[in-house]
């Protein structure tokens, strides 16, 4: 019923800009001169659209968010009142979903009561009533809304106006969406990690050297939390990554920027972007089955140890695949550089390479410096390179050849299987999570000093 109750909106919306358009053309005269109409006919018609379309998609809205709670109470009411008060939150839950089940015709797997069929009754009743409501209702604000807003118009009625204020409130709602949407998953982890840390003292998490927690039915935190062999099993996969891709993806951005044929630029920059479409998967698998084997037996062949699963292997397979991101970007600001530096340059008796190091790089390194911190970002929150690829070794040590474990890993290691979620072996997961945001966010700040800086001195 939604489906087809948007639909019908949607046609109707589109009759409403009709409307709105003819309207206004009709005041604009027979040789439809608009330029005695305040706004162009376009935003009379959009006037009309969005008077039609927004009261009745509010109304909509609010009505699917208030019918579960409407017909939970339904059901409640149609049940034994020694019954419904005998039910916990839990058991409420299961007989309104049966209800549901027997009133949708697909019924329940045993044999229902007496008052649960008879509840289905009245609430396939009251679903069928209110279906029908619905669409009555919505429909017609959607018309009381087209026929307001068709009397609106007038040759001096400023629609272009209203319908800029109405496209700038819908703006900032979605900034807001996003901005909360931001603020209520830092809460919801901060909250988390403050009830582990009740569990673990923070001094304990932040500066311990050891990971190994304990599985307890108690709901006591045994065992060992210590943060720093996760962190700098992150920082260590990470580095090996920014180490592989920043200079081969700088140095592709600035070949096909400055050096390659057009022709050449048009098959190779697209070439190179299919690596960033390769699912992670399938990076790691590759890790696992073809890099960590090479990298094992160059090892053997030098007399070094080297794990087909480490640090190294996962750090490799990461900088390959965020070498688009890098090179992508660097090369479209590069190529934003302006035209009038580089001839400057070449002017002076500069060469090709001095202009390239001295003038075009120094210019675009704000926008270079969002492109590292892109890949940093992506090297840092990477999860299924590392599940395959490095191990799963949560322990502290400065040897890349050896297995490492990282924090995002940990985090999906935590939070699956049957784990109690008030227990600290899953809240520790929220406290992990929390870490990440602050290390991106302080990345993002240094970068953000980085770009003002050098934008003040090249603008």
């Amino acid at each position: 019923m939604n489906l087809l109750l948007i639909g019908v909106l949607l046609a109707l919306i589109a009759i409403a800009y009709q409307i709105g358009l003819r309207k206004s053309r009709s005041l604009a005269g027979k040789g439809n001169n608009t330029a005695i109409l305040h706004s162009r006919p376009g935003y009379y018609g959009s006037l009309v659209a969005l008077w039609c379309g927004i009261p009745a998609f509010l109304i909509l809205i609010v009505w699917n968010l208030v019918e579960p709670s409407v017909l939970q109470h339904l059901i409640l009411k149609n049940v034994p009142a020694n019954i419904a008060s005998s039910l916990d939150e839990a058991g409420v839950h299961v007989l309104v979903e049966r209800v549901q089940a027997i009133a949708s015709g697909f019924g329940v797997t045993d044999t229902p009561a007496a008052y649960e069929v008879a509840a289905a009754e009245q609430l396939s009743k009251f679903e069928r009533i209110g279906a029908f409501a619905k669409f009555a209702v919505v429909v017609c604000i959607a018309m009381l809304g087209l026929v307001w807003a068709r009397k609106k118009i007038t040759q001096q009625f400023r629609a272009r106006n209203e319908v800029e204020k109405t496209i700038n409130i819908v703006l900032i709602l979605c900034s807001g969406v996003a901005i909360l949407t931001t603020v209520g998953i830092v809460m919801s982890m901060f909250s988390e990690a403050m009830h582990f840390f009740q569990f673990v003292s923070p001094i304990d998490f932040f500066f311990g050297t050891e990971w190994n927690p304990g599985f307890s039915t108690s709901g006591n935190a045994e065992g060992s939390y210590g943060l720093l062999p996760l962190l700098w099993g992150t920082l260590m996969v990470s580095g090996i990554a920014l180490l592989v891709a920043v200079p081969l993806g700088l140095m592709i951005a600035i070949y096909l920027a400055e050096y390659a044929s057009p022709k050449f630029r048009s098959w190779a920059k697209p070439t190179i972007e299919v690596l960033a479409g390769i699912p992670t998967i399938v990076y790691g698998v590759f890790a696992m089955m073809v890099i960590g084997p090479i990298f094992k037996s160059i090892g053997d062949a030098v007399g070094i140890e080297v794990n087909a699963t480490s640090a190294l292997t996962a750090g490799f397979a990461m900088g390959i695949m965020i070498i688009p991101f890098v090179s992508s970007l660097s090369d479209d600001i590069i190529t934003q550089v302006p035209r009038s530096l580089r001839d400057g340059s070449l002017g002076l008796g500069a060469t090709k390479s001095e202009t390239i190091r001295q003038v075009v790089l120094p210019a675009a390194l704000p926008g270079i410096t969002g492109a590292f911190l892109l890949a940093v970002s992506r090297a840092v929150g990477e999860t299924m390179i590392v599940v395959l690829a490095a191990g799963n070794s949560p322990l502290l040590h400065i040897n890349p050849l050896e297995a490492v474990s990282t924090v995002t890993v940990t985090i999906v290691k935590q939070l699956t299987g049957d784990t109690d979620f008030a227990s600290p072996q899953a809240l520790v997961a929220f406290a992990l999570g929390l870490t990440l945001f602050t290390i991106t966010l302080c990345l993002n700040i240094v970068a953000l000093y980085i770009v003002r800086k050098y934008r003040e001195q090249y603008e």
